[in-house]
C-alpha cells in the first residue's frame, strides 16, 4: 500500500522552492526577491520569529501582511486544530446547521454589539465583495464609494473600489465606482446628492502609506450617508482584531457604528483562511429575503469547521492574553521611541500610526550632500530609500519588514500583536544602526542604493 509522506516530501525536495515557483508559479516573485537579496530559506517558525537553515532567528515586523496577529503556531490555536480534525464533524453537508460557524458569530457580534449577523467567507477581498452586494441590493443603488489609495483585495468587485491604478490596469471594464480622498466630507457629499450610491468602503487607518482617517472624519461621513441612505461599510481585514489598539480601528473614534463590516486575515490564526461580514439584521434579511434566496449568496468553503475553530481560538487567545490593550501599550512605546529619532535623522519625516499598524516615512533631506544622493533616487524612482532601509534591516539585522506601496518612501510594520519590549529594543537599535549608515559619508546603503537606482532604469527600459 503507497502512503503519501510529507516528510518524506519536503526531505527530499525542500530546497527547491525558488526554482520551483520559477517554474511553475508567479515567475517574478523569486525574481525579485533575489534582486533585493530576500531569498532566504526560512526553516522554521515560531511566535514572532523565524529561523533559517543556518539557525539564525530574523524578527518578524510583517506578519504575513498582518495574518500572523498571534505570531506563528500559537500552541492555542494548534490544539483547536487538532482537536477539530479529531472529532470527526460532518462538515459542510449544507443541509444542516452546525454549532461552530454560530458561536464564531456569536463571539464576533460581541465585539461589534451594534450589528447582528455575519456572513463566513475565505478571504478578505470575498468579506469584501460580500459588502458589495449585501449593500447595493439593500439600498437597490448600484455605486460604491472609496478613497483614493484605498487596498480593498483584488478580486474584480473589490478592484473596483481599489484606489491604486497599478492594480486596476488591464482589468477593465471594473464597476462603476467612485474614488474620493480620505478625509474630503466635501467630495463625499457632493456624489451622495447624485441619488445613486450604495455605500462608502473605507480603511479606518489606509493600509498603503499607514494613514488614520482625520478625527471626526469617520462620524461625520457616516452622518452624510445616513441623511442620504447609504451605507458605511469598514474594512478592518487588516486593521481589526486588535491591531490598531482597539479590537475594530473605527471604535477608535466615538460614535462610529458601520452598516457592514469586514474582517479577515488574523482571525485565521494563521492556519486556515477566514473571512467574515458582519452586518445589520436588515440588510441580511434584505439579501435573504425569502427561501428562495436562501442561496443567493454563499461560499463552498464557507464555515467549515476548522476555520471556525481557528477563529474561535483566536479570539479566546486575544481576551485571555489581553491582546487588544497589549498591542495599544506596545504599539505607543515603539512608535514614542521611533518619533523620538525624528530630530537625530534629516532624512527621517513622520512616525504616524495606531497601535502595532505603524508608518515611518522619509523625506527629503536639508544637507548638500545628502540631497544629491536623495535626487538620485528620486529621479530614477520613488520609494528606493525607503528599499534601502528595508534591504539592511533584514540582511544585516535579521529583521523583516516591508515597503508601504508602490512609489512610497513609508515603511509599514504590522508585526504579531504578541511582541513586546525586546522585540522593540531590536527593532529600534537596528533601526538607529541602519539610519546612521545612510547619514554617513558613505557607507554600504548608498552603494547598493545605486545598484537599486540601475535595476530600476534597466526595469523602466524593458
Amino acid at each position: 500500500m503507497t502512503g503519501f509522506d510529507l516528510t518524506g516530501l519536503l526531505a527530499e525536495r525542500g530546497t527547491e522552492g525558488y526554482e520551483l515557483h520559477a517554474r511553475h508559479l508567479n515567475h517574478q516573485l523569486p525574481r525579485m526577491l533575489h534582486t533585493i537579496g530576500f531569498d532566504k530559506v526560512y526553516e522554521r517558525a515560531e511566535g514572532a520569529y523565524f529561523w533559517d537553515t543556518e539557525g539564525q532567528d530574523y524578527l518578524d515586523m510583517l506578519a504575513g501582511f498582518g495574518v500572523m496577529g498571534l505570531g506563528r503556531h500559537h500552541p492555542v490555536v494548534r490544539q483547536a486544530l487538532h482537536d477539530v480534525l479529531d472529532a470527526s464533524l460532518a462538515d459542510l453537508t449544507r443541509f444542516d446547521c452546525q454549532p461552530l460557524p454560530g458561536l464564531l458569530a456569536e463571539k464576533l457580534l460581541s465585539h461589534a454589539p451594534h450589528l447582528d449577523r455575519v456572513f463566513f467567507g475565505n478571504s478578505g477581498t470575498e468579506a469584501v465583495e460580500t459588502a458589495l452586494k449585501f449593500a447595493r441590493y439593500a439600498t437597490g443603488r448600484p455605486r460604491i464609494l472609496y478613497c483614493t489609495h484605498a487596498f480593498h483585495g483584488l478580486t474584480t468587485g473589490s478592484l473596483s473600489v481599489n484606489g491604486e491604478d497599478g492594480f486596476r490596469d488591464g482589468f477593465a471594464p471594473l464597476l462603476p465606482d467612485t474614488a474620493v480622498e480620505l478625509g474630503d466630507l466635501a467630495a463625499l457629499e457632493r456624489e451622495l446628492k447624485r441619488g445613486d450610491v450604495a455605500g462608502f468602503v473605507v480603511e479606518p487607518v489606509q493600509g498603503k502609506g499607514v494613514h488614520p482617517a482625520p478625527p471626526g472624519f469617520l462620524r461625520a461621513a457616516q452622518e452624510l450617508l445616513h441623511r442620504h441612505k447609504a451605507l458605511l461599510i469598514a474594512d478592518e481585514v487588516q486593521t481589526g482584531l486588535g491591531r490598531t489598539g482597539d479590537f475594530f480601528a473605527y471604535q477608535h473614534e466615538d460614535g462610529v457604528e458601520p452598516d457592514l463590516v469586514c474582517v479577515a486575515k488574523a482571525l485565521s490564526g494563521g492556519y486556515v483562511p477566514v473571512g467574515a461580514t458582519l452586518g445589520k439584521d436588515w440588510i441580511f434579511k434584505k439579501v435573504y429575503s425569502s427561501m428562495d434566496r436562501v442561496l443567493v449568496h454563499s461560499a463552498s468553503f464557507g464555515s467549515n469547521a476548522q476555520a471556525m475553530a481557528a477563529g474561535l481560538a483566536v479570539l479566546a487567545v486575544m481576551e485571555d492574553e489581553q491582546l487588544v490593550a497589549h498591542a495599544r501599550h506596545t504599539g505607543d512605546l515603539l512608535r514614542s521611541r521611533l518619533a523620538a529619532l525624528i530630530d537625530r535623522y534629516e532624512l527621517l519625516h513622520d512616525v504616524r500610526g495606531r497601535g502595532l499598524m505603524i508608518g515611518i516615512e522619509f523625506g527629503r533631506p536639508k544637507s548638500l550632500s545628502l540631497r544629491g544622493r536623495w535626487r538620485m533616487l528620486q529621479t530614477a524612482r520613488k520609494g528606493l530609500f525607503a528599499q534601502m532601509v528595508v534591504v539592511p534591516l533584514l540582511q544585516r539585522h535579521r529583521i523583516l519588514t516591508q515597503v508601504s506601496g508602490d512609489h512610497l518612501e513609508v515603511i509599514k510594520l504590522i508585526p504579531p500583536l504578541i511582541i513586546g519590549e525586546r522585540e522593540v529594543d531590536r527593532f529600534v537599535e537596528a533601526f538607529t544602526a541602519v539610519m546612521d549608515d545612510a547619514h554617513s559619508g558613505g557607507g554600504l546603503m548608498w552603494d547598493f542604493g545605486r545598484t537599486l537606482v540601475k535595476q530600476s532604469l534597466q526595469v523602466g527600459r524593458g
